[in-house]
């Protein structure tokens, strides 16, 4: 019976080393995690999960080049959000955020305050999703995982000021953009003011 380990590092030399079972259970571990990176990128579930997908593949086929020098969850993020990227490269991801704004327009309900709030999320979201790219990934690193302005310079090799003009630059857009849209008065508004 194969031994079933706590910490990572173990597992993780294991499955450098191509056992099988190894690699089942690391990533039982932090498929979780893998989505949850996926979806705070992107904030659409199916393309999440498709995502997570990519990101399962590429790390069977990438385990041997962690190297222990960073945290396994740091170097997981860098990993999904690298599929993430090339998962809206792809020439079948056109109009993504647009067709993902319409599902959830024709889904929602007034007389239902849940998915009126799914759909202001949603469009927060998608407002996020265009800022560029070194202002949002930035920002998910903030205030989705609640990094503070060290620990996201340390994870994208940045000075820690450099991490706070991108928090500033990227919270003075989202205000005017909050200002200028519905969103300013919807029940998520409250929300949104916590990031503008």
């Amino acid at each position: 019976m194969k031994p079933v380990y706590t910490d990572d590092k173990p597992l993780i030399r294991q499955c450098q080393q191509g056992e099988t079972a190894a690699f089942e259970q690391l990533l039982g571990r932090h498929y979780d995690t893998l989505y949850r990176f996926a979806y705070q990128w992107c904030g659409n579930q199916e393309n999440a999960q498709d995502i997570t997908q990519l990101a399962c593949m590429k790390l069977a086929r990438n385990i041997r080049q962690y190297r222990f020098e960073s945290s396994f969850t740091s170097w997981l993020y860098t990993l999904t959000i690298n599929c993430a990227k090339d998962f809206y490269k792809s020439p079948n991801q056109h109009n993504v955020r647009e067709e993902q704004h319409d599902d959830l327009d024709s889904q929602a309900n007034p007389d239902n305050d849940l998915p009126n709030r799914r759909l202001y999320s949603q469009q927060i979201l998608e407002h996020i999703g265009k800022l560029q790219e070194e202002l949002r990934d930035t920002l998910i690193l903030v205030y989705a995982h609640g990094l503070n302005h060290k620990e996201a310079a340390q994870h994208l090799d940045i000075k820690e000021s450099t991490v706070s003009w991108r928090v500033h630059e990227a919270r003075k857009i989202l205000k005017k953009t909050f200002i200028t849209s519905e969103l300013g008065t919807s029940p998520a508004s409250e929300g949104a003011r916590g990031l503008a």
